[in-house]
Formats: C-alpha cells, sequence, structure tokens
C-alpha cells in the first residue's frame, strides 16, 4: 500500500507540513510499503480552466483545481520524511523534469536517494499547464524533447565521471557529480500517463522500474506495455505495476466509503497490479483518525493476499 501524501488539504493546513511528515511515519509504522508526493512550482489560471472539483477531496487534474493549491516542494519534503522513517519508499510522483536542469535534477535526485540509502521512486512526468511553462520560460510544445533528453543526461551522470553531453537542449563538457545516487544505475523510476502511446512505452522500456498510469488503463494498454517489454528483451514481470483505490462520492461534501473503494483491488491483482495507491483525505476528515485509519487499510489489504 502506497500513501499519497499531497493533496490532503481537508485534512492538514497547506503550510503544516510536518503533519505530513508525522503521517509517513505512521503509515511506515502501520505497514506501508511507500508514500507519495507530487508537484507543481507554480501554478496559473489553467490550473482551473475546466473548473474547480466539487468535492475537495477528489483527486487534482488537468483544470480542475484552485490555482492557489498549495504544492509544497517534493524533494524537500522527502528529505524531512527520510529522516524520520527507516523503511518506507519515498515515491517523488509527477516530478516536472523539464522546469529543472538536468544536472541540477541530477544532484538534488541523487543526493536524495543517498541519504534515503535507495528508497527514492522518481516519476519525471512533463505535465499539463501550458501556464506554468510560461512561468518559467520554458517551451511547453518541446518538453517531451527536453525530458527524452534529460532521462539520457541521468542515466550518463549515474555511470560516469567526468561526464559530457552535447544535445539539442543542454550542453556540458567534463563535469563530475559526486556523490552519486545510492545505486549505480541512479534511483528506481516510474513512468504513466493516461495511455501507453509511444514516449510512455519507450521511456518505460528504456528506464522504467515501474508502470503508474492515470487512472484505469484498457487492457489494451497493458497488452501493449507487455509486448513492448518482451520485444526489448525485458520481463514484463519484472515492471512494478501500480494501481490504487477508486473513490466514490455520495456527494460534494461527504467522504467516500473505504471498502467500496478497495474493492477494485482484487481486480488488478488478478491483471498483474501489486503496488495501491490511497489519498487519507477521500476517506476521513478527522486528522486525529490518521493512525487507526492506516491501521485498517492495512488490515483490509491483508485481506486481500488471502
Amino acid at each position: 500500500m502506497l500513501l499519497i501524501l499531497s493533496e490532503n488539504w481537508t485534512l492538514a493546513d497547506g503550510r503544516d507540513l510536518p503533519t505530513l511528515v508525522r503521517w509517513a511515519r505512521q503509515a511506515e509504522d502501520a505497514g506501508f510499503d511507500a508514500v507519495m508526493l507530487s508537484e507543481h512550482v507554480v501554478l496559473g489560471p489553467d490550473a482551473g480552466a475546466l473548473g474547480v472539483m466539487s468535492n475537495p477531496r477528489a483527486y487534482a487534474a488537468p483544470g480542475n483545481q484552485d490555482p492557489a493549491t498549495p504544492w509544497p516542494a517534493s524533494l524537500l519534503l522527502h528529505s524531512a520524511i527520510a529522516a524520520a522513517t527507516s523503511t518506507i519508499r519515498l515515491v517523488a510522483s509527477a516530478v516536472l523534469a523539464p522546469l529543472r536542469h538536468p544536472l541540477l535534477l541530477a544532484r538534488e535526485l541523487g543526493t536524495l536517494d543517498l541519504l534515503s540509502e535507495g528508497r527514492l521512486v522518481v516519476q519525471p512526468s512533463v505535465s499539463w499547464s501550458r501556464d506554468e511553462y510560461a512561468a518559467l520560460g520554458v517551451p511547453f510544445r518541446q518538453r517531451g524533447r527536453i525530458l527524452d533528453e534529460q532521462l539520457r543526461i541521468l542515466e550518463l551522470l549515474w555511470r560516469e565521471t567526468p561526464a559530457s553531453f552535447h544535445g539539442d537542449f543542454f550542453d556540458f563538457t567534463d563535469v563530475y557529480l559526486e556523490p552519486k545516487a545510492f545505486r549505480p544505475d541512479g534511483p528506481r523510476m516510474w513512468f504513466g500517463g493516461q495511455h501507453v502511446h509511444g514516449p510512455v512505452l519507450e521511456r518505460l522500456v528504456r528506464y522504467g522500474h515501474g508502470f503508474h498510469p492515470f487512472g484505469t488503463p484498457s487492457a489494451e494498454d497493458l497488452a501493449m506495455l507487455r509486448a513492448g517489454l518482451r520485444e526489448a528483451g525485458r520481463d514484463p514481470d519484472g515492471i512494478e505495476m501500480v494501481g490504487g483505490t477508486r473513490a466514490t462520492f455520495p456527494d460534494d461534501d461527504t467522504c467516500a466509503d473505504l471498502g467500496a473503494a478497495m474493492a477494485p483491488i482484487a481486480e488488478q491483482i488478478e491483471q498483474g497490479f501489486t503496488t495501491f495507491c490511497l489519498k487519507p483525505s477521500q476517506f476521513i476528515d478527522d486528522p486525529a483518525e490518521m493512525p487507526a485509519f492506516l491501521r485498517e487499510v492495512m488490515r483490509r489489504a491483508e485481506d486481500f493476499s488471502r
């Protein structure tokens, strides 16, 4: 089970980051395998262009959130969680790689991975907000090509010292990046999206250790993923498959039912999924209930393995 720490602002104030660190420690104590944080650098008007979500406990998605939604720096917050925990994995989901220089990104990821002794999982993403890219002066339409070049650079930097690279977006010669990440090949990487289209599949096949789709992937998507991995000589069963709960809210002011939301996990297990994301604010409104809630989640999760 993976606990999502982002977007829980019906449970914790957006400035109360120590509470998120405490929840991570409580999740570890309850038996959770991982915690997840997503990120934005800034948001603009396009964040809510499709209308703000009616129930604030729902997932943030492209165009459905208030531009003032809190998004603390995920890698910095993960460093605090790393210091407060010892076994739980730190999933940096939706790291907006094209908004960073790859040398800085390698420095940040490598340091966090080393600090946590290999517990870091990174999901590089190009994201969706044109306003965010414009504010940071990065060409939105080039974001996929930028990410692909960055992934080549990260692979190079984990392996070589000194390292040189001459590409379309980045150029450097004989740079030294020490210390490197915990593992010789860098942190574990997940990739995902709404569909297993060309670029997502290519990144998964070359760099990926896990598949974390946005929403429910189709049978065609899953078949395409397995075929692509086999074609590249990789074992499809070696990819971590990341699913999740499916919360349904009875109205705009009420939490979802935990049992109903966890029920789809059984079908996902049959499809090969092994890791399941859960956002606590979808199910409880009182932060004092968190420790008991986490234990209840794990009790229910254990039923699926019997």
